[in-house]
């Protein structure tokens, strides 16, 4: 007998695990069908593992600064394995928390391979057997991977993607980075921190391209001093594998090429939907560009039919995803004063040393739109608690409406600002203006007074600069 759902959601990343608890909550008779563990890649080779090793290379990069803060040590080293270890137990212990709250919303989990079967069916295989599962609505979040470029194909032993890259069997003394992106120069972070020879080549003419442009040329000032090395404007023509190592021939703007030989090499290069056998094309579901195609609610055209997260495209963030996810579940479940997702009010989180947050548009966009506008920035220099933290490189910068005070972005970078950002994405959904966010009050001692300091610089208030 086939059973039957309300809401059955195929992926259970972010997206689709935040879905079917939303569904769950609002009365809706609720399934989840995973084909590998419970979380997806951000809980199980994404978002939390890469925390967690980015965590282990910030000790290490505070160990060498020890004496600096009235420490001393000596011969002190890291262990790779243990380093390794420890995230894969993170990411079991967040994928085992996703089954509790699977288990504790009466959320029924299916195992196996799902695949649209016609009007409301979904057919589950595992181990060869298959189930029939029926759903008034069906939620697509299959999620996404990485990207392969011809001649740039992935080997999982001397070339990686970010699976191999956070479970390497060995350290690599060298290593090439292709790609710029937060994914690329999170990894470039970790392992030049803990002592690789790192080279990052980005095809554009700068790191960290969706940023604004500032803040990116203030990472590259960062990472340069880190010793990285850092070729913008490159391409990477071919990468040739030795017995141990990887060559590769880059292609710089003007025509000139290079090569290098690398211990390995990790491919960053963007994510494709994951797209191919779920019967997409059978059910008359709209692909473009190796995604899935929705509307303004995650609606694909076909009716009971939704799509959400990685799966459908840009930004390929967890936290648009889990949003994605509670809309598409109010709109099944007809909730009333439920808004359509704003990209613009979705920020952008890089955890890379240091880090990088942004939310709305750069300066170089909000101009584009002939609007007339202000900046403000703080330095963190500036700040009493990042000199006591011994963090006093980075910078905060507000972008306003001249006209009427709305904040249109923002855009920082320095120690802890993916813990901060959150503070003007607040103030985007609110509608706060200029003056509002000026006259609120921002603790002292903290981090947080520069979100104040710079909304203050716009108008050449800031305080302590």
């Amino acid at each position: 007998m086939t059973e039957s759902f309300d809401v059955v959601v195929i992926g259970s990343g972010p997206a689709g695990y935040v879905c079917a608890i939303r569904a769950s909550q609002l009365g809706l008779k609720t399934a989840i069908v995973e084909r590998e563990k419970l979380g997806g890649i951000c809980l199980n080779w994404g978002c939390i593992p890469t925390k967690a090793l980015l965590r282990s290379s910030e000790i290490w990069h505070l160990m060498h600064r020890l004496n600096e803060f009235g420490f001393s040590a000596d011969n002190f080293k890291f262990d790779l394995p243990k380093i390794v270890d420890r995230s894969r137990k993170v990411a079991a212990q967040l994928s085992n928390g996703v089954a509790f709250l699977m288990k504790k919303h009466k959320i029924q989990v299916i195992n196996g391979e799902a695949k649209l079967a016609g009007q409301g069916k979904i057919a589950v295989t595992k181990d060869g057997n298959t189930q029939e599962v029926s759903a008034r609505n069906i939620v697509l979040a299959t999620g996404a991977r990485a990207r392969a470029l011809p001649g740039l194909e992935p080997d999982g032993k001397l070339i990686w993607t970010y699976r191999e890259a956070m479970v390497p069997d060995a350290f690599p003394k060298s290593l090439l980075v292709v790609g710029s992106g937060a994914i690329g120069i999170e990894f470039a972070s970790f392992y030049r921190t803990l002592g690789s020879d790192v080279t990052v080549v980005e095809v554009l003419d700068r790191v960290l391209p969706v940023e604004d442009e500032e803040i990116s040329q203030l990472a590259n000032k960062a990472f340069l001093k880190q010793g990285m090395k850092i070729k913008t404007a490159t391409t990477v023509e071919k990468l040739e594998k030795g017995a141990n190592n990887v060559t590769a021939t880059l292609k710089a703007k003007d025509g000139k090429t290079e090569t290098l030989t690398v211990d390995r090499a990790i491919l960053a290069v963007g994510i494709v939907g994951n797209v191919e056998n779920i019967g997409l094309e059978q059910a008359g579901v709209k692909v473009e560009k190796n995604h899935v195609v929705i509307d303004e609610w995650g609606a694909t055209g076909v009716p009971g039919i939704w799509a959400i997260g990685d799966l459908v495209g840009a930004p390929w963030l967890a936290h648009k995803g889990m949003h994605e996810g509670v809309i598409v579940a109010e709109r099944i479940a007809g909730v009333k004063g439920t808004h359509p997702l704003d990209i613009s009010k979705v920020p952008g989180c890089t955890y890379c040393y240091p880090q990088v947050a942004s939310v709305g548009l750069t300066e170089a966009k909000a101009k584009a739109t002939g609007r007339r506008i202000k900046v403000g920035r703080f330095p963190f220099i500036g700040n009493g608690k990042a000199i006591a933290l011994g963090e006093p490189e980075g910078l905060v910068k507000t972008v306003f409406d001249a006209e009427t005070g709305e904040l249109l972005g923002a855009h920082m970078i320095g120690a802890e600002v993916t813990e901060l950002i959150h503070g003007y994405t607040v103030a985007r959904t609110l509608e706060s203006t200029e003056a509002e966010l000026a006259a609120t009050i921002f603790p002292h001692p903290t981090l947080s007074e520069m979100l104040h300091e710079a909304v203050l610089a716009a108008d050449g208030r800031a305080l302590h600069i």
